[in-house]
């Protein structure tokens, strides 16, 4: 009896737990697509509800300032740069090498067998007579100094300057310093350096400190002043440097013509006026020009003009005054265009011109045409104005810059010099 009724109460306890888990479940409305089923009390442990927490207070956005930009440091300087440019003197100091000293130049090459070709004729005539004296003389007799004086004299050496080199010989002779030929010959191979080393600079080798240089040319007609404007542009633009040119001789056609094929041939822009124009006008104007377009080298035709004319000299005078006005200090150099082949008249020349204008140097042409090279001798000695280039012929490359060792070993120098010099 104890034992069902054990039963019926169990079973009454079942059916109690399945009616209140199972038979008491309300069926739940379908929810809409998106929508999360809420969690019954089986799933969701019970919670107490909280109250919800206030939403942080936004604050006003600041748009923050552009960071400068930072160099990348190594190691920690003391104190922070104001600039990335700026480095405190000890650390640029450890951390930088001592700067190397910049090597010299290098010396323009030799060409002494070039040169002495081109001074063919001179050293045919002038020198070759000079030679002669000394040909096979073991002792050299005082009376050799009359010889060498007339040698020198019809080789349009110049009186003046004759007698200068002959004292000295003469001064080294008596203290018998110059036993025989070979001692004689060096001895006036020292004198032709001695009387044509002139302070000198030429043009290829001047400082940038005048911008444009102003360079004007000057001589009588006939010696080739244009042709050697257009060799002196050739040689400049060849260095690097930007060149202008000025047709100033605006009473010949001819020229201005010749001037503008150089400009094309060589690239420099061309600076003239019209027919018969004020030469001084188209100076100012190139002058001008040239400063305003950043050029390194001005140079001015002019025309020829005979140097026994004071009315022509001294229009070359207001040429340059006008130069001056458009820029201070120009011209820079004044270049007196030589014919070697004049001889002694070449000489006349210079010393009018020189009397005129300011000269700062001599451009001799044409002197591989003449066996009166000489003439270099007496301009330097007489006018003590440098010989800066000398012309050998019909190239641009034939008008060279002088150099009076170079000028004295091609004219008296032996072959066995010239392979030492090379």
């Amino acid at each position: 009896m104890d034992t069902i009724l054990y039963a019926v109460i169990g079973l009454v306890v079942v059916g109690a737990l399945v009616y209140f888990f199972v038979l008491r479940k309300k069926p739940q409305p379908e929810l809409p697509a998106g929508e999360t089923k809420p969690a019954s009390r089986a799933e969701t442990p019970t919670v107490r509800p909280t109250e919800p927490k206030p939403a942080p207070e936004e604050k006003p956005t600041r748009t923050a300032p552009t960071p400068e930009p930072r160099v990348e440091q190594k190691r920690v300087l003391p104190e922070p740069l104001a600039s990335a440019d700026v480095i405190p003197v000890e650390e640029s100091q450890r951390e930088q090498p001592a700067a190397e000293p910049a090597a010299p130049a290098p010396k323009p090459k030799r060409d002494i067998a070039g040169l002495r070709k081109g001074l063919t004729a001179t050293r045919g005539g002038f020198i070759a007579r000079l030679a002669a004296l000394f040909s096979g003389k073991k002792e050299i007799d005082p009376a050799i100094l009359q010889e060498i004086e007339e040698v020198m004299l019809t080789s349009d050496v110049g009186v003046k300057t004759t007698q200068s080199i002959l004292e000295r010989l003469k001064e080294r002779l008596d203290k018998n310093e110059l036993s025989d030929g070979d001692a004689v010959w060096a001895a006036l191979r020292e004198e032709a350096v001695r009387i044509l080393s002139l302070p000198s600079e030429p043009l290829s080798r001047r400082s940038g400190k005048n911008k444009p240089m102003v360079v004007l040319m000057v001589g009588v007609n006939g010696v080739g002043k244009t042709t050697t404007i257009g060799k002196l542009a050739t040689r400049i633009i060849g260095d690097g440097r930007k060149v202008m040119l000025a047709a100033g001789d605006t009473f010949r056609a001819a020229a201005v013509q010749q001037l503008e094929v150089w400009g094309k041939r060589v690239g420099a822009e061309v600076v003239k006026g019209k027919e018969g124009a004020d030469p001084g006008a188209v100076a100012f104007e190139a002058t001008t020009k040239a400063k305003d377009g950043a050029m390194d080298v001005l140079l001015i035709d002019t025309a020829g003009r005979l140097h026994t004319k004071s009315p022509l000299m001294d229009e070359i005078k207001k040429v340059r005054k006008t130069i001056a006005k458009a820029m201070d200090g120009a011209p820079h150099e004044t270049l007196l265009v030589l014919d070697a082949t004049t001889g002694q008249n070449a000489l006349t020349q210079a010393q009018m011109f020189k009397d005129a204008v300011d000269l700062t140097g001599i451009v001799l042409t044409k002197l591989d045409g003449t066996a009166k090279g000489g003439i270099v001798l007496g301009i330097c000695d007489e006018l003590k104005v440098p010989v800066k280039y000398i012309g050998l012929g019909e190239r641009a490359e034939d008008l060279r810059e002088f150099s009076p060792e170079d000028f004295a070993l091609a004219l008296f120098g032996k072959d066995d010099d010239e392979a030492r010099a090379a």
